[in-house]
C-alpha cells in the first residue's frame, strides 16, 4: 500500500512510457548515410549489440523505482495480543452409591449417573455439542462421598482433569460410602483460595460447581457454613439436584446367586439446602431429570460464566523505499538502494562498453 498523501506521485509513471519511446526513438536515427546497408544483415551481431538496450533498461527501472519510492510504498504487518481473564472452575461430584441408579442415557444407552456426568462434564471443559468448552479457564476436581477427595487442583491442564473425572470410581463399600455435600463445598473452596497470585490477577471469577443427588448425611461441615465461607471469599457457587422424581432403577448383586438385578429406590435429594447454598452465593439451583436437561444446565451455566477474551490489534507499517524487504527466502535491498545501484551501473556502462565517441 502507498501512503495516502504521496500516493499522486505515481501519476508519474505515465511519463514512463515517454521516457522508453524516446530512448528508442533517438537510437534509431541514423548517424552516417549509406547507399546500401543490406550487406549487414548476414552479419551476426555481437554480444555487445545483443545488450545494447540494458543501460537503457537500467535507467527507466532507476526512474521507476524513484517514482514509487516517493509515492511511499509501505507494509503493514498486523500484530495481535490476546489479553483474556479466565474463570478458575472447581467441579465438585457426587460418587456415592446412589449414582449407580440407570435413570440416565447417553448415546440411546441406559448409564448410571455417574457416566452420564463423566459425558457432559468433559463437554463442558473441552467442548461439544453447544458447548464452546473452557480453553482459557482452570479447571479443577473435587469428588466426595463419605469424604471429600481434591483429585485435581485447579488447572489449564484439562486433558489431566478430564482423565482423572474418568477415573472417579462409584463408593460400592460401605465404609467409603455417604454424602459429605459440606466438606466438598469447603474443600473446593479451599482449592480456589490458595491459587497462587498469578493465577489470582488472571482470574475473572472463581466458581464451583456442585453436583450431587442426595441429601448431607456425612461429614464435619454443614454445607449452608460451607456456602457462607465461599461467599466472604467471592465465590459462586451452583449447585445440581441429578436424578428422576420419584424412584430409580438401582443395580443390586443377588448375594446367592450372584447375578445383578435391579430394584426401584426413592429418589431423596435435599433441594432446599441445595438452593440455600446457590443463594447465599449468588449462584443458581438446578435439577437434572436425564441426560438432555444437564447439558442443557451445564450450557447454561457455561453462558452465564464467560471467559472475557479481547483481541488487540496493531498494524506495524514499514517504509519499503529506505527499509530492507523481506521475501522469505531472501532479503531484498532498499528501493531507494536499488535505484541508486542501477544508475551507477547505468553510468559505468555507458562510460566503459557502451562508450560513444563524440566530437
Amino acid at each position: 500500500m502507498f501512503q495516502a498523501a504521496s500516493a499522486w506521485y505515481l501519476l508519474l509513471l505515465l511519463l514512463v512510457p515517454l521516457l522508453v519511446w524516446r530512448m528508442i526513438a533517438g537510437r534509431r536515427r541514423t548517424a552516417v548515410a549509406f547507399s546500401s546497408t543490406g550487406w549487414l544483415h548476414g552479419l551476426t551481431p555481437t554480444w555487445k549489440q545483443r545488450l545494447a538496450w540494458v543501460p537503457s533498461a537500467m535507467r527507466v527501472a532507476a526512474i521507476t523505482l524513484l517514482i514509487v519510492s516517493l509515492a511511499r510504498l509501505q507494509e503493514g504487518r498486523k500484530q495481535t495480543v490476546a489479553d483474556s481473564e479466565g474463570i478458575a472452575i472447581e467441579m465438585v461430584v457426587d460418587r456415592s452409591g446412589s449414582m449407580q441408579a440407570m435413570d440416565f442415557e447417553v448415546d440411546g444407552q441406559p448409564v448410571d449417573r455417574l457416566t452420564a456426568v463423566k459425558d457432559v462434564a468433559q463437554k463442558f471443559i473441552s467442548g461439544g455439542d453447544e458447548l464452546d468448552g473452557r480453553s482459557n479457564d482452570l479447571v479443577g476436581l473435587v469428588t466426595f462421598a463419605r469424604y471429600a477427595d481434591g483429585i485435581a487442583p485447579p488447572t489449564l491442564d484439562h486433558p489431566y482433569t478430564i482423565g482423572q473425572l474418568d477415573r472417579t470410581k462409584i463408593a460400592t463399600d460401605r465404609n467409603e460410602d455417604g454424602t459429605a455435600i459440606g466438606d466438598a463445598i469447603g474443600l473446593a473452596v479451599e482449592k480456589l483460595a490458595a491459587l497462587g497470585e498469578s493465577d489470582q490477577r488472571k482470574m475473572k471469577s472463581k466458581v464451583v460447581i456442585l453436583l450431587t443427588d442426595g441429601e448431607n448425611n456425612a461429614g464435619d461441615i454443614d454445607p449452608v457454613m460451607a456456602a457462607e465461607l465461599a461467599s466472604t471469599m467471592d465465590i459462586k457457587v451452583y449447585t445440581i439436584g441429578v436424578g428422576t422424581k420419584g424412584r430409580a432403577p438401582v443395580p443390586v448383586v443377588d448375594p446367592f446367586t450372584g447375578q445383578q438385578t435391579f430394584q426401584w429406590a426413592q429418589v431423596n435429594i435435599d433441594e432446599d439446602t441445595l438452593k440455600k447454598v446457590a443463594e447465599a452465593t449468588g449462584g443458581q439451583y438446578y435439577r437434572a431429570t436425564d441426560t438432555a436437561s444437564l447439558e442443557k444446565i451445564y450450557a447454561e451455566i457455561d453462558q452465564l460464566e464467560k471467559t472475557r477474551v479481547e483481541d488487540k490489534h496493531f498494524v506495524d507499517y514499514r517504509e519499503l523505499a529506505i527499509e530492507p524487504i523481506n521475501a522469505g527466502w531472501a532479503t531484498v535491498p532498499p528501493l531507494v538502494l536499488i535505484a541508486f545501484w542501477l544508475l551507477v551501473g547505468q553510468i559505468v556502462l555507458n562510460n566503459t562498453v557502451y562508450r560513444k565517441i563524440t566530437e
